[in-house]
């Protein structure tokens, strides 16, 4: 396997491993075939952000103790999917990013303009 690139075109960083993130649950973004969200986004959630997603029915501050997730407070990085951070940007509420750590797929579904305009 290749190594994963990021959005700027280097190695891919750790998002977050506190809590673990990631479709992997590795603490990166990366993604493969069953990852059909495309969790490929490292953000650092914002309580605006938390609204958002829950009142499209993801709700992320939710603690679910069967799959190891203490649920996410402002602050915490977490891998999202492209197309709902992409969603938050048209909403307004979209959570700043970390470019190093957010994975080159990302670019099929969001621009590298607007990642750069909430670069953390």
């Amino acid at each position: 396997m290749s190594e994963a690139k990021n959005v700027l075109g280097g190695p891919l960083e750790v998002c977050c491993t506190s809590p673990m993130t990631g479709f992997y649950r590795d603490g990166f973004c990366r993604t493969g075939g069953g990852d059909y969200g495309s969790h490929v986004v490292c953000a650092v959630v914002t309580a605006e952000f938390l609204e958002f997603t829950k009142s499209r029915g993801n709700d992320l501050s939710a603690p679910a103790p069967q799959f190891s997730f203490p649920g996410l407070k402002p602050g915490d990085r977490w891998c999202l999917c492209a197309s709902r951070w992409q969603e938050a940007v048209a909403a307004g509420v979209a959570p700043p990013v970390i470019l190093a750590s957010t994975h080159a797929r990302a670019l099929e579904t969001v621009s590298l303009e607007d990642l750069k305009k909430y670069a953390n």
